[in-house]
């Protein structure tokens, strides 16, 4: 049992690493695929041959799949996105689906088949090296991850705008905000099994080898960014509402602010010191600092409905806050679109295309009379805290799939896995 990392030459040069991802409305990790595994070298003492090769074409088609379509995943293309890679998406989707019961066989009541195959995987779109583990569980790991990122990935191009029919600034439907918001909670459930059911499985000392893009850290990360992007949606749905009330919104957005502060946590101390991984801390200190602006802002408004001069104040506070939050945030998204792969931002739509015009206009209202009073130290000084809510919006709970039929004791020799533990 263990792992070993090579170096990348060693991949054979085939990596495609995209200078430019395009359009980017929700972050999707850096792709990992898999290299090709030779189940008969490592498992012909010990299974079945029909099991065996059910194995390998199961793997083989994921490792085809990947390998051809992974470039053009996170490569966004706006007109091609529903025809070419709303398919690409689901079919490896589904022929993950398709292996894991079949996979979860290696692991099965503890068997020490877990520990004869090296699977290896390899970051196609950044430095870092290809890791293989004799382990089993490594390669669910794997798989689930891949299986969230691609759903990432599909609640992306759900959430790029679209060009509409009566000749209007792009939008995204209504329909297609829904869907993606069902999308992100099944892509945070996939993590949050990762985290709370897969990881554990592994002993420490291959925890710690993990590369840095399994580690819990930022899994939870993605997982807590993942319903924290789910909220940013419903809090625009309900500024189309005209039900909605200021304390909805504010609520929503509160909640916002704590997802994306928790993700945030979970990734400071990582070393995500360049390539994908900086990109990732820059984009989820960018929407932390969003959703403060967004909090701060209906915070303010609330305040303002009081009848004291304090509490006006506090709404004083709170807007300019927002507004200075506003402005970081601003610059915190060009600091993410330059980070390496380059990207770019789609055209505003929904809840920041709704504060990036009101958040200024109000601000100014209101404060235009106490202008002299306002420096940003005092602001940042002064600003209200913003109100605790309970988190609502929960991960999908995923679970394993049942080991597949096919694993019965005729295709497993016991005798031959008891005498041939490495």
């Amino acid at each position: 049992m263990g792992c070993f990392v090579s170096t990348p030459k060693d991949s054979g040069g085939k990596r495609r690493r995209p200078g430019n991802i395009g359009e980017v409305a929700v972050f999707v990790p850096g792709l990992r695929i898999p290299k090709p595994v030779d189940f008969p070298e490592s498992l012909g003492d010990h299974l079945c041959k029909n099991l065996i090769e059910r194995l390998s074409a199961l793997r083989t088609r994921i490792v085809v799949m990947a390998g051809q379509e992974g470039p053009t995943i996170t490569r966004t293309r706006r007109r091609s996105a529903t025809q070419h890679g709303g398919s690409t998406l689901g079919d490896l989707l589904q022929a993950l689906e398709d292996y894991l019961p079949v996979l979860l066989g290696l692991v099965k009541d503890g068997s020490p088949l877990q520990h004869k195959v090296q699977f290896t995987w390899i970051n196609q779109e950044d430095e870092s090296e290809e890791m293989a583990m004799y382990s089993a569980w490594y390669e669910v790991l794997s798989v689930l991850h891949l299986m969230a990122t691609l759903s990432l990935s599909q609640a992306n191009l759900l959430l790029l705008p679209r060009t509409s029919t009566d000749g209007y600034l792009p939008k995204v439907s209504e329909e297609s905000r829904r869907s993606a918001i069902d999308i992100l909670l099944k892509a945070a459930g996939y993590l949050d099994c990762a985290v709370r059911h897969i990881l554990p499985q592994l002993p420490p000392e291959l925890r710690r080898d993990l590369p840095v893009d399994l580690a819990e850290g930022v899994l939870r990360a993605l997982c807590l960014q993942a319903l924290g992007q789910g909220v940013d949606i419903q809090l625009g749905l309900a500024i189309d509402s005209t039900k909605a009330t200021l304390a909805v919104k504010r609520r929503l957005a509160c909640e916002m602010v704590k997802y994306w502060q928790q993700a945030q946590d979970n990734i400071t101390n990582l070393p995500l010191a360049n390539g994908w991984g900086e990109k990732h801390r820059f984009y989820v200190k960018w929407k932390y600092i969003e959703a403060k602006a967004a909090a701060y802002y209906y915070h303010g408004l609330i305040l303002d409905e009081g009848n004291t001069e304090k509490s006006h104040g506090m709404a004083v506070s709170a807007l300019q806050a927002a507004d200075e939050y506003l402005k970081e945030s601003k610059r915190s998204c060009e600091a993410f679109n330059s980070a390496v792969p380059l990207s770019r931002t789609p055209p505003l739509w929904g809840t920041m295309k709704y504060l990036s015009e009101k958040i200024p206009k109000d601000t100014s209202s209101k404060v235009r009379i106490n202008r002299d009073l306002y420096t940003y130290e005092k602001i940042m000084e002064t600003a209200p805290t913003l109100p605790d809510f309970a988190l609502a919006l929960k991960p999908d709970e995923y679970q394993l799939p049942d080991v597949d039929s096919s694993w019965n004791n005729e295709n497993v020799n016991k005798g031959q896995i008891g005498n041939n533990k490495d």
